[in-house]
C-alpha cells in the first residue's frame, strides 16, 4: 500500500506541475472556463503557479501534507468552473459529454488529493 501511495502522489504531482505549465503555455485553452468578470490573463497564471507550486511540494517532505491539502482546496474551488462549463450552451470543454466527465475527474482529482493528505505523515 505505501508504494501505491507514492506512486499516486508522484502522479499527482507530475500532472499538476505539468497543467500548470499549460497554463503559460497554452493560456488560451483556459479563458472560455474563466468568468467574464474576472481577468482571464492574471487568473489564469495565477492558478498555473499554484498548481506547480502544489506539485513541486508533493515532491518536499515537510510540505507534501500541506500541499496536498492546498490541491484539495484548489480542486474543490475549481468546482464550480466546471459545473458551469458544463450547463453553458457551448462548453469550453468542447462537448457536454466532455463537460460532464470532467466534473467526475474533478470529483476524482478532490479524492485523490483528499486521500494523499490523510496518508500522509506531518513532518
Amino acid at each position: 500500500m505505501k508504494y501505491i501511495l507514492l506512486i499516486l502522489k508522484i502522479l499527482l504531482a507530475v500532472f499538476l506541475i505539468y497543467g500548470g505549465f499549460n497554463h503559460f503555455y497554452k493560456p488560451e485553452f483556459y479563458n472560455g472556463f474563466i468568468p467574464e468578470f474576472l481577468p482571464k490573463l492574471g487568473v489564469n497564471y495565477v492558478s498555473g503557479i499554484m498548481e506547480i507550486l502544489l506539485g513541486i511540494g508533493l515532491f518536499i517532505k515537510g510540505y507534501q501534507k500541506k500541499s496536498a491539502y492546498g490541491i484539495f482546496l484548489l480542486m474543490i474551488l475549481f468546482m464550480p468552473i466546471h459545473i458551469w462549463d458544463a450547463f453553458k450552451e457551448v462548453p469550453a470543454i468542447g462537448s457536454k459529454t466532455a463537460a460532464y466527465i470532467r466534473i467526475v475527474v474533478q470529483i476524482l482529482f478532490i479524492g485523490w488529493a483528499y486521500t494523499i493528505y490523510k496518508t500522509t505523515k506531518h513532518i
